[in-house]
């Protein structure tokens, strides 16, 4: 029988291995914590969140929706404990970090057909009797990044920053409110802090011109845009980025601020808030000056500061397979960050597909690809397209999709079909050729 080996417990591969338990087979989950921590790890838990808890829109409608929908259907383990631990967070589905990771920890552990092994692996052992599973996440380095390099030739890097986290206390009310945009959710759901132009303006000369804590210009996802890089390329790009007031209106003034920041609910008790949007690669110090400009964090609490991360990822579509085996050697898969795919949930959707595949290609049979009218389907179509030349990561989003024909020009109503197509067409192709007990 083939034996199977999952490198990472983040959120890739805990989903990859929990698919291939879940068929019945054994497998070994590798994994370094409790020897070694990547530097931007502060646990021992696993699928540990790093830049945010926010899981993203839960709207059906939403493509970040729509893709924790489908890896339901697909028996996800990491959609399933995050709705069990949710925090208010307005639209989004947001998490108490600590409980979800203890959470998905303690299920992972306590599987008979999972068996931990806590390694520091530096080289990708593996034979014609073993299909590997390598989900070791965008901060691979050392050893192991080596003998992946020597494995594809095509290995890149970029770098991935994180936001600021305050304390809820230490945010002035009396300048802050609380709102969701359009009033969806709770009204502590977010802390807004809002600008006035004047204040605005200001607050931009002093971001553009703060210190970073590295001197050299980093390739960093669009999504995870360092606050201060953003700035730089003009005085209104925050304003219509992160710092976008739409959809809200400051109690004492009646109206709507020029600019905003957002504060998200970090936890279940409300005790934190981050900044949402704020990643940064700024000086610590200069994080605390620059921030402290913000309306109503004049006098804030700091827990965390924000932190740039080295992050790395493969050529996907020149090594990789749609169903994230390796063009190669079909017995090894990749899952997660390191393939391209951008997002928690984008990375623990690449597992669960890693995970299937691994257990179909153990038994002989073909590989399931959801169809590309679906958000995970699309992610695979895109991190294996061969045609494209200059690959960069890539998150859910409804543009990967095949459009809806006849058009629908309303936007809402669009996504909707979007969404239950791709919803129908998961489901009829999972009875069709998987298991008909993920439906």
């Amino acid at each position: 029988m083939m034996k199977f080996k999952v490198i990472g417990a983040g959120l890739a591969g805990v989903e990859a291995a929990w698919q291939i338990a879940l068929a019945g087979y054994p497998v070994e989950l590798y994994e370094m914590k409790g020897i070694k921590r990547s530097p931007a790890h502060k646990t021992d838990l696993f699928a540990e969140l790093v830049c945010s808890n926010s899981l993203k829109a839960s709207r059906l409608e939403s493509a970040a929706g729509l893709l924790k929908e489908e890896m339901s259907v697909l028996s996800s383990l990491t959609v399933a404990t995050a709705r069990g631990c949710a925090v208010p967070a307005g639209g989004a589905l947001a998490v108490d970090r600590d409980i979800f990771s203890r959470q998905i920890t303690d299920k992972i552990k306590s599987n008979k057909n999972i068996k931990i092994i806590t390694k520091v692996v530096e080289k990708l052992e593996y034979d014609s009797d073993t299909i590997l599973i390598v989900a070791t996440g965008p901060l691979t380095d050392g050893a192991l990044a080596e003998d992946i390099k020597s494995l594809t030739g095509e290995y890149l890097s970029f770098y991935d920053a994180a936001a600021p986290i305050v304390t809820a206390d230490s945010v002035d009310r009396t300048k802050a409110f609380g709102a969701s945009r359009y009033d969806r959710g709770g009204g502590d759901d977010y802390i807004n802090c809002p600008f006035n132009k004047e204040e605005y303006e200001h607050f931009i000369k002093e971001l553009v011109n703060a210190q970073s804590a590295v001197i050299h210009d980093f390739d960093v996802y669009e999504g995870c845009m360092p606050i201060e890089k953003l700035a730089k390329r003009g005085t209104d790009a925050p304003r219509f980025g992160p710092m976008k007031p739409v959809g809200l209106t400051d109690p004492r003034t009646g109206h709507r601020p020029w600019a905003c920041v957002q504060l998200r609910r970090e936890n279940a008790k409300g005790t934190m808030f981050n900044l949402v949007g704020f990643q940064t690669n700024l000086k610590f110090g200069e994080q605390k000056r620059v921030f402290s400009m913000i309306p109503g964090l004049e006098n804030a609490e700091f827990v965390r500061y924000g932190v740039m991360h080295r992050n790395s990822f493969l050529n996907s579509p020149g090594l990789l397979n749609s169903d994230f085996s390796l063009k190669s050697n079909k017995n090894i898969f990749f899952a997660g960050q390191i393939t391209g795919v951008e997002g928690y949930m984008e990375s623990a959707g690449s597992g669960i597909i890693a995970g299937i595949n691994a257990v179909r290609r153990a038994q002989g049979k073909t590989p399931f690809v959801p169809p590309e009218d679906t958000m995970l389907g699309a992610l695979c179509e895109y991190i294996s397209d061969e045609s494209v030349t200059n690959f960069q990561p890539m998150g859910a989003n409804f543009g990967i999709l095949p459009p809806i024909e006849p058009k629908i020009r309303d936007k809402k109503e669009r996504y909707k079909a979007l969404s239950d197509r791709a919803l129908h067409s998961l489901k009829k192709a999972v009875l069709e050729n998987y298991n008909e007990d993920h439906c």
